[in-house]
Formats: structure tokens, C-alpha cells, sequence
């Protein structure tokens, strides 16, 4: 190996003695390199867990003729032109083939005429067609644990012969977040700093943007917003804003995080502050507006703001409710006394015969039936007495115990 290459590169394990990481797999690893007939693979996992490391060591075992290709690279045509005389295909990143492009594999694998070890960072049940999924054996691989790192930096200090005291390695291992390639990247980084500048403080402030970053075409992508929404929904803002930061200095996208703030407000807050909403919808013209960095003040602040007040889904139950009984059943057909007659045939049919108009009645409200007939015992809404939902249903609900009695909706 040069040494002009990359510190990741030069320090890449060629056995699984050397390998560092994923010991849940270990037994099953070494029954694969000791098969008859390598079977095809699929390596799921977040980036530098060590994935394509694995699939040339399990390659490099059976003695195989191999090739390794990254899929964003590489057409179908040039896929064709590549596999001739191949027995492996190490295959990079297989997410972003194309659904066509995945079919490619089907004939081939079928008939066993090429092993494919492939590796992606997204969740296999939303990046690679269920054809391909249930030719594969999908091996799941885990962020490097703290140790493990550690381990790494005192092997890619030596590697350079850098001399690191405890504290600047266990902060560097701590920033690269579980990820290997960038923790060796970062060794390398600093190695090329002077000698004065490498102490704890000096390193952190030099550290480059490329630590505070996450995959945002993987699955750290979800498990951020996710983490931020449920955060929201269960009333913790500082675990909101920390999440947000995690999302904005990784680099996210701030329209993507408006969007999902204004759909919390609908969903998680709902009627029980309906405030929200309009603050959400204002949080996102807001970062329009002024745009990065200073958008991230805004964002906290309806952050947190979602994250304290009170909360109410029956917004979003109601819709769901309405929703599955019209899947179920079909939309009814709308009662002629709500109909419009804007003709004389439409009028003779008795479209809007007996609608009664509220605001002709005391507090403009009369009783009289909205749903269809087949629809009447269904209810879809169920108020909360949450914020100002309590107050925005009560006059509703006396309302409706007149009519129906105390058929649920009295105050839960």
C-alpha cells in the first residue's frame, strides 16, 4: 500500500484477526468465510462501521476472482462489461441503483453464477426491492462502540507515528461519532497541524465541519427528525433543541425541519393550542426570509415553544377515523337538504329542501344532522381536555349531549 494513500485506506484490515468492531457477528462471520459457497450478502449499517472492509475480507477468504464497484459509478452497461470473469462483486452503497438497476441482479444471482456482497447505509425495506431483499442475507452492522474506537485512534496514531496524549485521543474518538474512516481522516488532520497546536483545545477548534455532519441520505437522517418529534411529543425541550442542533450543524436541510415542525403542531399539539400552528407556519417564513445561520433561532424557539405547551392529537385521530370509514365503506352520498340546487332539476329533486341556515337561529346553531344517514352512529372526533381544546369543545359538546344524552361526549 502507498503511502500517499489515505490513513483508511493504509490501515484496512485484509483479515478478521485485525478487523476491530461488530463481536455480535463474529460467529456468523467466521461461518461465512468457512463455507463451501459464499452466499450472496447484503451489509446494512451507518457509514465507517466497516462494511466494505467485511465484504472484501469474506471475498478475499474463498479465493474467488473479485471486483469491487460503487453503484453511483457504475451504469448498467459498464455492471456488464465488469462482471465478465467475475466470481464476486463487491458492490458500494446498492441503495442508489436504481430499481431496474437492482433487477439486473435477479438472473444472475438466481442461476449462482455471481456472488454479490453488497452494502448500503439505508434501511433495506425502503432502498432495495423485495426481489433482490429475498436473494440476500442481510448482515446488520452497529456503529463502532467507545472502546473500539479508541482502539482505532491509538492504531492510526502509531500509523503516523503521532504522539497523542489520552485526552486529545478519547475527543477525538468521541466526536467521530461510532464512524472509523472519519476518525482515521481526523488522525490525519491532525498530523498535519504543528506540533504547539496539538493539544486538546487546539485540535478542538481546528476540528473541520466534516465531524459535525450526518448522513443525511441514511438512516441517521430519520432517527434525528424522529428523535426531535418525539421529543416535542413528549414535552422535553431540551432533548428538542439538542436534536435540532444535531440536524443543523449536520448539515440539514432547515426547509425539511420546518416542514416536519408544522406538521407537529397539527399532529402532537393540535387543538389544544392552536397558536401553534400559526407559530410553525411563521417559523418556516421566518427561516425563509432571513435565512442560515441566524434561521436556527426561530427553529429553536418553536422548538421549544412546541416541545412546553400543552398537547392534543384528536386533530389527527378524528382525520384518521374519517379516513378509515371511508376506505371501509366508500364516501356516502351527501344529504339533499346540504346540497346545492343551482338548477331547476337539482331543485325539483329536492336538493336543499329543509336546510336550516344557524345564523337564523340564538347562538347560531340549530339541531340538525350533517352526516349521511349509513355515517350517523360513526363518531370520528373525540375532544381532549387539553388546553384550549377544553375550551373550544365545551359549547360543542353541551351542544351534543341536548341531542344524543351522554353517548361519550361528555368531558372525558
Amino acid at each position: 500500500m502507498s503511502i500517499l494513500a489515505p490513513l483508511p485506506e493504509r490501515l484496512r484490515p485484509t483479515d478478521l484477526d485485525s478487523f476491530v468492531g461488530q463481536e455480535q457477528l463474529r460467529g456468523r462471520l467466521q461461518n461465512l468465510m468457512q463455507a463451501k459457497r459464499l452466499p450472496s450478502l447484503l451489509l446494512v449499517g451507518p457509514p465507517g462501521c466497516g462494511k466494505s472492509t467485511l465484504a472484501l475480507i469474506l471475498a478475499r477468504a474463498h479465493g474467488k476472482k473479485t471486483t469491487r464497484l460503487s453503484a453511483p459509478e457504475a451504469g448498467l452497461q459498464q455492471l456488464r462489461r465488469s462482471l465478465a470473469g467475475i466470481d464476486i462483486l463487491v458492490l458500494d452503497e446498492l441503495h442508489r441503483f436504481s430499481k431496474a438497476q437492482q433487477d439486473f441482479f435477479l438472473p444472475i444471482l438466481e442461476s449462482g453464477e455471481l456472488t454479490l456482497i453488497a452494502t448500503t447505509t439505508e434501511n433495506p425495506s425502503f432502498s432495495v426491492t423485495k426481489q433482490l431483499l429475498s436473494r440476500l442475507h442481510v448482515l446488520r452492522l452497529r456503529a463502532l462502540l467507545p472502546g473500539e474506537m479508541r482502539e482505532l485512534a491509538r492504531r492510526g496514531a502509531a500509523a503516523q507515528s503521532l504522539e497523542l496524549g489520552a485526552e486529545s485521543l478519547e475527543m477525538l474518538s468521541g466526536v467521530a461519532g461510532g464512524d472509523a474512516r472519519t476518525l482515521l481522516n481526523l488522525l490525519e488532520y491532525v498530523a498535519a497541524m504543528p506540533q504547539e497546536k496539538r493539544t486538546p483545545d487546539g485540535i478542538r477548534d481546528a476540528l473541520p465541519e466534516m465531524v459535525m455532519r450526518h448522513d443525511k441520505d441514511g438512516d441517521s437522517h430519520y432517527e434525528l427528525i424522529s428523535a426531535l418529534i418525539k421529543s416535542i411529543r413528549g414535552s422535553d425541550p431540551d432533548a428538542a433543541v439538542y436534536y435540532l442542533a444535531c440536524l443543523l450543524e449536520g448539515g440539514e436541510d432547515p426547509r425539511f425541519i420546518c416542514r416536519r415542525l408544522i406538521i407537529s403542531a397539527a399532529e402532537d399539539i393540535g387543538l389544544a393550542d392552536p397558536h401553534a400552528l400559526n407559530l410553525a407556519v411563521s417559523c418556516q417564513q421566518a427561516v425563509e426570509f432571513i435565512g442560515m445561520p441566524e434561521g436556527c433561532l426561530p427553529m429553536a424557539e418553536t422548538c421549544i415553544y412546541l416541545a412546553l405547551t400543552r398537547k392534543s392529537n384528536s386533530a389527527y385521530a378524528a382525520y384518521t377515523n374519517a379516513a378509515r370509514e371511508v376506505k371501509t365503506h366508500g364516501a356516502q352520498p351527501v344529504p339533499l337538504h346540504l346540497r346545492n340546487a343551482s338548477s331547476k332539476i337539482q331543485k325539483d329533486l329536492g336538493y336543499g329542501k329543509g336546510y336550516l341556515y344557524p345564523h337564523n337561529y340564538p347562538e347560531a346553531w340549530v339541531e340538525q344532522e350533517y352526516l349521511p344517514p349509513e355515517v350517523m352512529v360513526r363518531r370520528f372526533y373525540a375532544a381532549k381536555n387539553q388546553g384550549e381544546e377544553s375550551r373550544l369543545s365545551s359549547w360543542w359538546k353541551k351542544n351534543m349531549l341536548n341531542i344524543h344524552g351522554n353517548k361519550g361526549y361528555a368531558d372525558e
